[in-house]
């Protein structure tokens, strides 16, 4: 975290972004991660059935299609540069080294297993919550019931 507020000397790399883009894009994503967290947490606890429905598939919906945008192409790429069928990936860079290849690979391999989990736990919230709410009708909920959520 330290990191993104002092990055030290030109984190960049002579880039197109100056230091303020640099350290405001960072703070986006800490952020977009942590209410992704939430939001998947909330999806399991009983804290989250007080929330609409939409409130939570809505950054579901959104962070699984992100996701799956970036994870899966990034892992037919790695596909392609580790079985030799072309090793520089899309964009041809022929002269990748090992290291570069391996880093790739693990960042692709991160991104696609985030979008497959996300997936998931997208499709199970679908499914459960839909269910939740047909048996949860007010007229579902007897006197006993009103009395005890008053309270």
């Amino acid at each position: 975290m330290v990191a993104v507020f002092f990055p030290g000397d030109d984190p960049t790399g002579d880039g197109p972004w100056d230091l303020r883009a640099y350290v405001i894009f960072n703070i986006v994503l800490i952020l977009m991660a942590a209410v992704g967290a939430a939001v998947v947490v909330a999806t399991v606890r009983p804290w989250g059935r007080c929330l609409p429905r939409w409130v939570l598939l809505t950054p579901l919906w959104f962070g699984s299609a992100l996701l799956v945008v970036r994870g899966v192409p990034g892992m037919v790429e790695n596909l392609l540069m580790a079985t030799g069928i072309r090793r520089g990936g899309f964009v041809g860079a022929e002269d990748i080294s090992t290291a570069e290849l391996w880093a790739g690979l693990g960042i692709n391999t991160y991104f696609f297993v985030g979008a497959m989990l996300l997936v998931v736990t997208t499709a199970s919230y679908v499914r459960r919550s839909r269910g939740r709410r047909q048996s949860e009708r007010p007229s579902d909920f007897s006197s006993a019931d009103l009395r005890r959520t008053t309270s």
